[in-house]
């Protein structure tokens, strides 16, 4: 009787063995462990497919960049050395597929997420974000509302549209002299908050807004607009939307004979738009948040790395990617956590000299001092016309070519001397217009 007591005694003593033995296996991976770097994954948010998958691409391209040097430089967080992981999702530039998308990140457990492009696109999944607590950095959403929904999460690395609306309106009244508009946008949250703040400005300053039309982000036939437009014989045509539509549409103002000046946001300032457009794309301007390219403190060394790897020339905002990506990495460091709510509570704090500039955000997790710049189309090429506000005021006189001593003066001045040359050059943008 006793035996098989004293059998059962033993295979319950051999089976605790073997549990212990088994619980000592499953530890050992976590004891050397640390030697490994920890794996921490970054979201990315954009459109990769569609008609504005260029811009996204462009984006994707330099986050990726972005988390390749810190990989390359190698860092540690807490005492731990940390590699990168980009998570890379298509949003189509959609609503409904930006919600889809940020929930894929957050269960893909992302300790942050630089995207979306799109207003249109950030502002419903940013409340996904929020509910997470995950901070949202985008690299280009430039509609109010998005940092103004009282999120904690939410940060941008561009000027947004009631900086950038006015800034070009101020631009077509003041320096074009344009007394008649035509306002069109593309019914999204980007291109219709942009030529608000436009044509309340220009109105304010004494314009009329002789025509308030939209289209939508997917047409590209714009002539019965275009043709009501040419009856009110305006002076200028203000365009909110992207390259895909503002390519066509300046090419259809030429077949129609309007002759008015074609200015837009930062949607259109890129190279498609020149494609697109053709010959028509000459003398066409617009607004884009940030400096030009090359004259951004890391611009050249970015642009040389990126089409180095890409094979590409930058299309639009690839630089606020990159930085992006610095700025989650640095919040980290201060944290010396890698948990996202550790994260969070050091963004406020941001204080990075990034590619484009100084990076610090407000209370709302706007960029502070957004800076921005005016370009015009000329010989084919985007040029610089003039830089507006932000930290760059002082630096705007290097950047349009104007004599050192004129930084100076532009220091106490708010950059007078730089506007003597920002008035020559937009007087050869209009005479650029003129010849078309």
């Amino acid at each position: 009787m006793n035996r098989p007591a004293n059998g059962l005694l033993l295979s319950l003593m051999v089976a605790s063995m073997l549990v212990a033995c088994g619980k000592r296996e499953e530890k050992a991976p976590a004891a050397s462990a640390g030697s490994d770097p920890l794996v921490v994954k970054i979201g990315a948010a954009s459109p990769l497919t569609g008609p504005q998958a260029h811009i996204g691409i462009d984006i994707r391209n330099g986050t990726q960049l972005g988390v390749d040097d810190v990989n390359a430089a190698g860092i540690e967080v807490g005492g731990r050395k940390v590699k990168l992981e980009l998570i890379a999702e298509d949003d189509e530039a959609n609503p409904t597929k930006a919600t889809t998308v940020a929930q894929k990140l957050v269960d893909a457990k992302v300790v942050a997420v630089v995207g979306h492009f799109n207003s249109g696109a950030s502002i419903p999944a940013s409340k996904i974000y929020s509910d997470a607590g995950i901070v949202q950095i985008s690299p280009g959403s430039t509609n109010p509302k998005y940092t103004q929904q009282g999120f904690k999460t939410t940060y941008r690395v561009v000027a947004n549209d009631d900086q950038q609306g006015p800034v070009g309106a101020q631009f077509a009244v003041e320096k074009l002299v344009a007394k008649k508009i035509a306002v069109i946008d593309d019914s999204t949250a980007y291109g219709q908050g942009l030529a608000n703040a436009f044509a309340t400005k220009a109105t304010a300053l004494g314009a009329t807004i002789a025509a308030r039309e939209h289209t939508t982000d997917k047409d590209t036939d714009f002539t019965a607009i275009l043709t009501a437009i040419k009856a009110k014989d305006p002076d200028l045509v203000f365009f909110g939307g992207i390259d895909t539509q503002a390519g066509p549409m300046a090419k259809q103002m030429a077949a129609l004979g309007i002759n008015a000046r074609f200015l837009g946001g930062d949607g259109m300032q890129t190279p498609n738009f020149i494609k697109l457009a053709g010959d028509s794309a000459e003398g066409a301007m617009a607004s884009i948040p940030g400096l030009p390219k090359d004259k951004m403190p890391g611009g050249k060394a970015f642009l040389d790395k990126f089409k180095a790897k890409y094979k590409t020339e930058v299309e639009l905002f690839a630089p606020m990617g990159y930085d992006a990506v610095f700025v989650i990495v640095e919040a980290m460091k201060r944290a010396g956590s890698t948990e996202p709510s550790k994260i969070l509570a050091e963004m406020p704090k941001t204080n990075y000299k990034g590619v484009i500039g100084p990076i610090a955000f407000d209370d709302k997790g706007d960029l502070k001092d957004g800076p921005l710049t005016i370009y015009a189309v000329q010989g084919g090429k985007w040029e610089p016309l003039e830089i507006i506000g932000g930290p760059a005021i002082v630096s705007a006189a290097a950047t349009m070519d104007v004599p050192k001593d004129a930084a100076n003066d532009a220091a106490k001045s708010a950059g007078e001397a730089a506007k003597e040359v920002v008035k020559e050059a937009a007087d050869a943008a209009r005479a650029a217009i003129d010849r078309k």
